[in-house]
């Protein structure tokens, strides 16, 4: 049985099979991500679990495979996007717990990787990343904005309040996560060019918008 980097036996999961060509390659920093988004549903609408083979990315369709390669060590491991983040500026891709061991980025915390994405079918959105939207195909993917985290559920309601009045054809939504409180703009044209404008028209202290693609 292989060992993670912290020295323990760790079981480790089956790797998901990468095929076709790889369409896009970024490099940056990874981290990694347990407790407590472990048992919590994750954007696809499954439960995050810990021990897969599973990593959270803003903006790769729901589903890719990618080849994540720590770059410090050259271990690299297989896995699927299942979630959306990391929402720290500066990094690229949040691995699972299991994920993280397989590549030493469990014991660093933090290190530069080479994401590589593979050709994969469409897939289609669930209710649960679209936040209740319509699950209608949009060419180049749907969209939206998120704001945050704030420290205080009561500032993200100012700040959705004050998007209810500026967007009024939007869904605005505040809700609770493992690191604060989010606001989401779920656009009704969820096209990238539109998100991006929305985006770049928000201006918060201490609170940034991102991108993220729902499907």
């Amino acid at each position: 049985m292989p060992r993670g980097d912290d020295g323990e036996s760790v079981k480790t999961a089956p790797q998901p099979e990468a095929r076709g060509k790889v369409t896009s390659t970024e490099v940056g920093l990874a981290s990694w991500y347990g407790p407590p988004y472990a048992g919590r549903k994750g954007a696809d609408g499954k439960v995050y679990n810990q021990n897969a083979m599973t990593a959270a990315h803003l903006t790769l369709p729901m589903g890719t495979i990618v080849r994540v390669t720590n770059l410090t060590n050259n271990q690299s491991v297989v896995v699927k996007i299942t979630d959306r983040g990391p929402f720290v500026r500066g990094r690229i891709i949040d691995l699972s717990l299991a994920a993280a061991k397989e590549t030493g980025v469990y014991r660093a915390g933090v290190a530069k990787v080479r994401v590589e994405a593979f050709a994969s079918a469409p897939v289609v959105a669930t209710a649960a990343s679209l936040g209740g939207a319509s699950k209608a195909v949009v060419p180049g993917g749907r969209w939206c904005v998120q704001i945050g985290a704030f420290l205080t559920q009561e500032d993200a309601i100012t700040l959705k309040n004050d998007l209810v009045r500026r967007y009024t054809t939007a869904k605005v939504i505040e809700f609770a996560g493992p690191t604060g409180h989010w606001v989401r703009i779920n656009l009704k044209s969820p096209d990238k060019g539109t998100a991006q404008q929305v985006a770049e028209s928000i201006h918060v202290p201490d609170a940034e918008p991102y991108l993220i693609r729902l499907d």
